[in-house]
């Protein structure tokens, strides 16, 4: 890896993004607490993708480190620059570099507005060509680059498939030039065989862009297939964070382990060996104090309502859990 893509190119430390509940519901102020004290930070060229079950907040994670919702605390660097209080008129800019595909192509879109212009709206809204001709070759150009044909402009999105529409929302995307791309459950709408397409057309688009995705999803082996670092969040947060194989082949948290468990295997009747986590999910207005999963896990103790730290376990794969930084500590104490 060269030192230009060694150097952090988006940074959260401490994120937190509590959303205030209707006070009449209780005898004081609650909080929903849907991102808590999250730290990561995203290397430029790499894909670091986000997973954990629905309503764990990793959509509102991607949304507040963008700054499309505004943080409660906590800290947001891009390339080096705080964006965490930027004004409108200086974010606007840092935008540019900062796009975002949506979960749902069709909602993602304006059905009255024909593709052409859809593609070109990004380049009027920041003055990027000067001309309507200038426009329409761009718009043309980014056609072809996501597989499309550059005929289909005048085109409505209505007219499009599934997995056409996404296409057209990556163009749209990439219209500004952006270094980082948000994926939001960007396939998951899609059908098995188009996800498959899409997924390759992202990777050929780093690969010649040299693009940095930030890749959120609740499928496993969507983030197997395409990252090469994962966080696993829980409950508003990462509970786990490494490489791909670090997550993969050896995950240390319960819950990390549980999720992995239940990724179905073709050909294999033998489900011996999947863990079924007990009880509900916690609400995120009153999460459990310390570990946020010692409700559920089969391993928990007194000490468990503590909070652990964060702990290094080896290179780059970080686990909070008490039992994780016990081995750790052990380990040391042998050396």
């Amino acid at each position: 890896m060269t030192d230009d893509n060694s150097r952090m190119l988006l940074e959260a430390e401490h994120l937190t993004k509590w959303f205030p509940v209707k006070k009449w519901f209780f005898e004081k102020q609650q909080h929903v607490k849907a991102v808590d004290d999250v730290t990561f930070s995203i290397r430029k060229g790499e894909t670091f993708g986000i997973a954990g079950e629905s309503g764990c907040g990793k959509s509102t994670l991607l949304r507040t480190a963008l700054r499309l919702i505004e943080p409660t605390g906590g800290v947001i660097r891009y390339d080096g620059n705080d964006i965490t209080h930027m004004g409108k008129r200086q974010l606007r800019k840092i935008r540019q570099n900062m796009q975002i595909v949506f979960q749902d192509p069709y909602s993602a879109l304006d059905g009255r507005m024909k593709v052409g212009r859809i593609i070109e709206e990004p380049l009027v809204i920041n003055k990027l060509c000067r001309t309507q001709e200038e426009r329409t070759r761009r718009a043309a150009e980014l056609m072809e680059q996501v597989g499309l044909d550059p005929s289909y402009m005048d085109r409505y999105p209505h007219e499009f498939s599934g997995g056409q529409r996404q296409r057209i929302v990556i163009a749209r995307a990439l219209a500004t030039n952006p270094a980082l791309l948000v994926c939001d459950e960007a396939v998951s709408a899609l059908d098995v065989s188009v996800r498959a397409q899409v997924l390759n057309l992202l990777a050929d688009l780093q690969e010649r862009l040299d693009l940095t995705y930030l890749f959120v999803s609740h499928d496993l082996s969507v983030i197997e297939h395409i990252c090469d670092r994962v966080a696993i969040m829980y409950l508003g947060k990462i509970v786990e964070m490494g490489s791909k194989d670090d997550i993969f082949s050896r995950p240390q948290h319960p819950y990390t382990k549980a999720l992995l468990s239940a990724i179905p295997k073709i050909g294999s009747k033998d489900r011996s060996d999947r863990i079924i986590l007990e009880g509900d999910i916690p609400s995120p207005v009153d999460p459990p104090e310390g570990c946020r999963f010692h409700t559920r896990c089969r391993y928990a103790s007194e000490r468990c309502r503590t909070v652990p730290e964060f702990t290094e376990v080896e290179e780059g794969h970080w686990v909070m859990c008490h039992r994780c930084s016990d081995d750790v500590k052990g380990k040391s104490s042998e050396v």
